[in-house]
C-alpha cells in the first residue's frame, strides 16, 4: 500500500475538529437553538485539560458534559473551550482542548463525531493512566448528570454503568 505523504487522516479529523469549535463558537455567541444540545467526552488527563481536583477524582480517565440548559460562560478559541457548569449544586470552570475530545454528539438531531486521540493526547494519556487490558466492547460512558442532586457515591468494587450513544439513537 502506498504511503500517504499528504496525511488525509489528519486533515479530516482537524477539519472536523473545525465543525466543533463552530458549533460551540455560535453557541456561546448566540445561545443553543431549538431543541439542541450537546454531549461531549473528553480525556480528563489530556494536556491543557482543567478540572477541579473533585471532578478529576471521579473521572479520572474520561467525562461527559452535557451542554443543555444551565451552563454559563462559554468561551471558545482556536485550541480549546472553556465553560461553566453545576456539578450537584457545586459551580465548576472546565477547560477542554479541542485535541481532548472523544465525542462530540447532538441528540436532538441524531449527529455525532468520533475523534481519535492525537498523537500527542494518546501519549500524555498513555503516560499518565495505569495500563489495562483492552475492552472487549466499544461503549460511550454515562453522561455526567449536570444540576442534578449528587448520587450515592459508589462503594468500592462497585461497577459503573455504561450507556450506549445507540440508546439515545432513533432506530
Amino acid at each position: 500500500m502506498a504511503t500517504d505523504h499528504i496525511r488525509y487522516d489528519v486533515l479530516a479529523r482537524d477539519a472536523l475538529r473545525g465543525v466543533l469549535r463552530r458549533v460551540l463558537t455560535d453557541a456561546a455567541a448566540h445561545g443553543l437553538p431549538g431543541e439542541h444540545h450537546f454531549f461531549i467526552t473528553f480525556l480528563s488527563k489530556a494536556d491543557g485539560v482543567k478540572l477541579s481536583p473533585r471532578l478529576l477524582s471521579q473521572y479520572p480517565e474520561e467525562m461527559t458534559i452535557i451542554l443543555q440548559h444551565q451552563f454559563w460562560d462559554l468561551v471558545v478559541s482556536e485550541d480549546r473551550f472553556e465553560v461553566g457548569l453545576s456539578f450537584g449544586g457545586i459551580p465548576e470552570r472546565l477547560v477542554v482542548p479541542f485535541n481532548a475530545i472523544k465525542s462530540f454528539f447532538d441528540p436532538s438531531v441524531q449527529f455525532g463525531l468520533t475523534f481519535e486521540p492525537s498523537e500527542a493526547t494518546a501519549e500524555t494519556a498513555a503516560k499518565t493512566l495505569p495500563a489495562a487490558p483492552a475492552p472487549s466492547a466499544v461503549a460511550a460512558p454515562a453522561p455526567v448528570a449536570v444540576d442534578e442532586p449528587p448520587e450515592d457515591p459508589p462503594k468500592p468494587g462497585e461497577g459503573a454503568e455504561v450507556v450506549r450513544l445507540d440508546r439515545f439513537r432513533k432506530k
